[in-house]
């Protein structure tokens, strides 16, 4: 009960635990004496943060998104964490973390990968926002941000040249 309300409250309202609650969800099963610890360490994160807003500035009206991933973490894990959060005014207004659906081979190859469903999201919101009235038309282009030198040198690519097919599929729709 309690991970589905930090579920729903990390959906609508609080980008900032996306991670922390993904990783409790995952021992929802058979919980340890560690993990209803870090549950209540969490818990008292909240309450002193209760007072965290996102705050919209309003104009310029700039849709901007923020792509990033972890590569393998922890020994017995297998596949990666890819996140992004997209602001438009200032504020966020849409973000996830999830596991990728590929086992990564590489640092860049992981965060390609969360550069990709990022490109997904961001052309969903460019033709919703082109559907409502803001005063943009043409819905102006997304910037998406990517810490990785290496995966935007080959986002920039004209060419792929890598061995991978799934990546090859990915390079294409990024690119």
């Amino acid at each position: 009960m309690i991970i589905g309300s930090l579920l729903y409250l990390k959906r609508f309202s609080r980008p900032d635990i996306a991670y922390v609650v993904s990783r409790l969800s995952m021992y929802t099963q058979s919980p340890s004496q560690d993990h209803w610890e870090a549950l209540a360490r969490f818990l008292r994160y909240l309450r002193g943060t209760m007072d965290y807003a996102i705050e919209y500035s309003g104009f310029p009206i700039v849709l901007e998104g923020y792509s990033d991933a972890n590569w393998i973490s922890e020994s017995n894990e297998t596949k990666s964490t890819s996140g992004y959060v997209f602001t438009l005014g200032g504020g966020a207004i849409t973000w996830r973390s999830a596991r990728q659906t590929i086992i990564a081979r590489s640092t860049m190859e992981s965060k390609f990968v969360a550069l990709e469903m990022a490109r997904s999201e961001a052309e969903w919101l460019k033709n919703f926002l082109a559907n409502i009235l803001l005063g943009m038309k043409p819905t102006p282009s997304v910037s998406i941000h990517c810490d990785c030198q290496s995966a935007i040198a080959i986002a920039k690519n004209k060419t792929y040249n890598g061995q991978n097919r799934h990546i090859h599929l990915r390079h294409n729709l990024v690119k």
